[in-house]
């Protein structure tokens, strides 16, 4: 395992084999991926902070989802890496799915974990407002974390698995708070991606208590993305692969070996 500052962004990369880009959703960082690294054999697997995440620090401009594919390209044509599979969680998975569209023929296949096309227009002044609280520093910080360990994960994870209310409380905590606030207002503003123009395989998985990629969402987005398939795990919030790692390794393995 090494980390390197690649394109301005702090990148952990692991292993030998065709590339594949872990990108992480708001609140997250490159240990989103760590409960499921095992599903990730024979892979390259490039696991960055997005800028103004975790050890990221922002870039010049505000943040957007153009501005999270542009560092993501940037990044990868360092590493001189051009074909790639994406996974992805939540923010993230909107980022993929506006990567994959502007980078026709690049993109491989499309695990997505959480994942939404864009906030609803109902839930966008919630995001904002966030936000602005995050600015207040780290007691604010701390104030969201809370928010999130309740209304983001599922009720069997608040009963049987604290260690997992820790990690998420700590991965929102440790967000820089000025990084946490763009985050969201990137998020605020996204729209949907043409992923109707997409033809790679795609894997959409969500929890069957997720608040922000509720089921019928989902499925909603996987019937848009041609030869797509979705799953719904049960007992599962929003934290998908620290929630349910296990079945997250199944579901990733399963697709991946019908890739090859």
């Amino acid at each position: 395992m090494s980390t390197r500052y690649v394109n301005g962004l702090a990148v952990e990369i692991d292993g030998q084999g065709p590339a594949l880009l872990c990108i992480h959703g708001l609140g997250g960082s490159s240990n989103t991926w760590t409960p499921v690294m095992g599903a990730f054999e024979g892979f390259r697997v490039i696991r960055p902070d997005l800028p103004g995440s975790a050890r990221s620090p922002l870039a010049a401009g505000a943040l957007s989802i153009e501005a999270y594919v542009g560092a993501l390209a940037g990044m990868l044509a360092e590493l001189e890496i051009d074909a790639l599979h994406i996974a992805a969680h939540s923010l993230g998975t909107v980022v993929a799915q506006h990567y994959a569209v502007a980078h026709p023929g690049r993109v491989k296949s499309l695990a997505l974990f959480g994942p939404l096309a864009a906030p609803p227009d109902a839930g966008r002044a919630g995001i904002r407002a966030r936000a602005e609280l995050a600015r207040g520093g780290d007691a604010a910080m701390q104030e969201i974390a809370d928010a999130i360990v309740k209304g983001a994960t599922s009720a069997r994870t608040k009963q049987d698995q604290p260690a997992v209310l820790a990690l998420v409380r700590e991965s929102v905590m440790r967000q820089p708070p000025e990084g946490y606030a763009q985050s969201c207002e990137a998020l605020a503003g996204a729209q949907p991606a043409a992923v109707e123009a997409l033809d790679v395989p795609a894997l959409l998985v969500t929890g069957d208590e997720d608040g922000v990629a509720p089921p019928a969402n989902v499925e909603a987005l996987a019937a848009r993305i041609a030869g797509s398939r979705h799953i719904v795990f049960g007992d599962c919030g929003h934290w998908t692969t620290y929630e349910q790692p296990q079945a997250c390794v199944q579901a990733l393995r399963e697709f991946y070996t019908a890739l090859r």
